[in-house]
């Protein structure tokens, strides 16, 4: 049977191991690498990321569509802000990387490519302000995968199976997770902002316009990134899960299943289906 991440939460506990290092020795495992070697292929996409978040917040990118027009490039260079500082680097980034994903520049698909601003929206922020170095990050990736792989073994990360809350849900969950641990927390923290993250977004739909992974994909990666900082932070300050978190993930995919087919990533529903009349009703008045 598949675990979950209760599964993988106890094994962690019996052997007396941060999260990040059941999930190394487990990777090492399956895949035959050596720890280190692992680890050195997660720098690269640690650093794949950084890359894509300069180069988001450095050109003013436009997509073939027309539909991304340099949202993250406009942000960063505004001048009123509701918090300001590293809210508004965690929105930053992860506007940068998820146009990076959307004008075929390089990202890391975490999980997916249509999430892939999340992640990298939580940790690197952060570590400018906590001072998580490198290798503090690569443990990071390690605890966000772990996370996802109890999300696909008990749900879904696919937003034609499960909608946008297996996509941009689950990396919110990943990302929530990994700063737990990076913050110190414990393994029943990582499970409660885990659970707190899906449960925030279930039931969001994959809706997307033109059939692209633009609009609203790169917004709700904003969401997803700042939703991860809530439940995290909530997890820290002790608040608990009612709902335990396998109970939560397995809910997330009996819902993106009760999903109509028309609001997973067909872009016949939702918004696809309200920008394809408009444009529609603009063609007809002019």
């Amino acid at each position: 049977m598949a675990q979950g991440l209760e599964a993988f939460l106890r094994e962690a506990q019996e052997k007396n191991l941060p999260f990040s290092e059941l999930m190394l020795a487990k990777e090492a495992e399956e895949t035959g690498l050596q720890p280190e070697e692992i680890k050195e292929k997660l720098a690269q996409r640690l650093e794949v990321m950084r890359q894509a978040r300069r180069d988001g917040l450095t050109r003013s990118l436009t997509s073939r569509s027309g539909l991304v027009n340099g949202a993250a490039f406009t942000y960063a260079r505004a001048q009123k802000r509701v918090l300001g500082g590293p809210f508004s680097e965690v929105v930053a980034t992860a506007l940068a990387v998820a146009e990076e994903n959307a004008c075929m520049g390089k990202i890391v698909a975490a999980p997916t490519a249509g999430s892939c601003g999340i992640l990298p929206a939580v940790l690197l922020p952060m570590a400018e302000v906590h001072g998580f170095t490198d290798e503090d990050l690569v443990k990071g990736l390690l605890t966000a995968g772990g996370i996802g792989l109890a999300i696909e073994n008990l749900a879904t990360l696919s937003g034609a199976e499960g909608g946008c809350q297996a996509e941009c849900g689950s990396a919110s969950a990943m990302a929530a997770g990994a700063l737990v641990e990076l913050m110190g927390g414990d393994l029943g923290q990582i499970a409660s902002a885990v659970a707190f993250a899906l449960k925030n977004v279930l039931g969001l739909v994959c809706d997307p316009v033109e059939g692209l992974v633009e609009v609203p994909c790169i917004k709700r990666n904003v969401l997803g990134a700042v939703n991860a900082l809530a439940a995290a932070e909530m997890a820290l300050a002790g608040l608990e899960t009612i709902i335990s978190v396998d109970e939560v993930i397995k809910t997330m995919g009996q819902v993106g299943r009760a999903m109509p087919e028309s609001l997973r990533e067909t872009s016949q529903g939702g918004l696809a289906a309200t920008y394809r009349k408009l444009k529609q009703n603009r063609t007809a008045n002019s």
